[in-house]
């Protein structure tokens, strides 16, 4: 059974960081690509960040560039998001999910594609 299960998130002041955790567990990690996305209320599930099988390329949002370090360490499992410069419009719930698709922009950019989410974790950043 696959599991992903996101920590480190939590109740932040606007300029601050956090790190974002995401360990897997019943899949083989390097095989697949990972992915941050968040959702705030109200609102759709939008792209944070992605990065590939082996940690070589990396994909972002937009107004995250700068701001959000995505990583991981396949030894361990477990993929990172790093981010500084925290923004109330930050403010969400982040989850990490797992695609077997194609590496690339478009693709590590669709949520339809990853095949397995997380239960995700609330960052909330106060102004």
């Amino acid at each position: 059974q696959v599991q992903l299960e996101e920590s480190g998130g939590g109740l932040v002041q606007a300029g601050g960081s956090l790190r974002l955790s995401c360990a897997a567990s019943g899949v083989t990690f390097s095989r697949y690509s990972m992915g941050w996305f968040r959702q705030a209320p109200g609102k759709e599930r939008e792209f944070v960040a992605a990065v590939g099988r082996s940690g070589g390329t990396t994909y972002y949002e937009e107004s995250t560039k700068g701001r959000f370090t995505i990583s991981r360490d396949n030894a361990k499992n477990t993929v990172y998001l790093e981010m500084n410069s925290l923004k109330s419009e930050d403010t969400a719930l982040y989850y990490c999910a797992a695609s077997g698709s194609l590496e690339g922009d478009w693709f590590l950019k669709n949520a339809g594609l990853y095949a397995y989410w997380g239960q995700g974790t609330q960052v909330t950043v106060s102004s």
